[in-house]
């Protein structure tokens, strides 16, 4: 299988449009905070947090490094790279949209949930992606997805947003296309 687009640059801005409007639509004026993994999902918090400022009065915005915290650094060819996670609000009590580009086997979301209760109890996590892809290992779900693909396990998906990539799109595509 070659590479295919299944996400252009018009359909992500409306999904994200759709995420943060669903977003919005369940919370209301409730103080929120979005936690970004690095790196893409950093950028998908930073595109929701500026999708809702005009309608919100409160919004905390954080990252997360989970390299630390993943369960497959014995598997990895290389150390990750730590790019530090900043947390510069009171996780004690808030409520957390955690943001990430692709949900897939639900590991990396462990990982960040595992970090973000080192930093206290929130009231609650839920989980926005861009992508979700199916193949969970653990028994996590988005409460928000912008698209839904059927995968095979040998099948991935790669997020491509404008601030890194030059351009906004997902892209489906087997291993050996990498």
């Amino acid at each position: 299988m070659q590479e295919k687009k299944v996400m252009d640059a018009e359909s992500v801005e409306a999904a994200i449009q759709s995420l943060a409007a669903e977003i919005h639509a369940v919370h209301g004026d409730r103080p929120l905070a979005f936690v970004g993994i690095h790196t893409r999902g950093v950028l998908l918090a930073d595109r929701l947090v500026n999708e809702l400022r005009s309608r919100r009065e409160q919004i905390d915005q954080g990252t997360l490094d989970i390299s630390l915290y993943r369960d497959d650094l014995d598997n990895l060819a290389a150390l990750p790279t730590i790019e530090g996670s900043d947390i510069p609000f009171e996780v004690e009590g808030a409520c957390i949209i955690l943001c990430d580009d692709v949900l897939f086997t639900g590991r990396t979301i462990r990982a960040a949930i595992n970090v973000l209760l080192d930093y206290g109890r929130p009231e609650c996590i839920e989980l926005a992606v861009l992508a979700d892809r199916g193949h969970r290992e653990l028994p996590i779900a988005a409460t928000y997805a912008g698209i839904t693909v059927s995968t095979r396990k040998d099948e991935y998906l790669r997020v491509h947003f404008k601030e890194t990539d030059g351009e906004d799109q997902v892209i489906h595509y087997q291993s050996e296309a990498l």
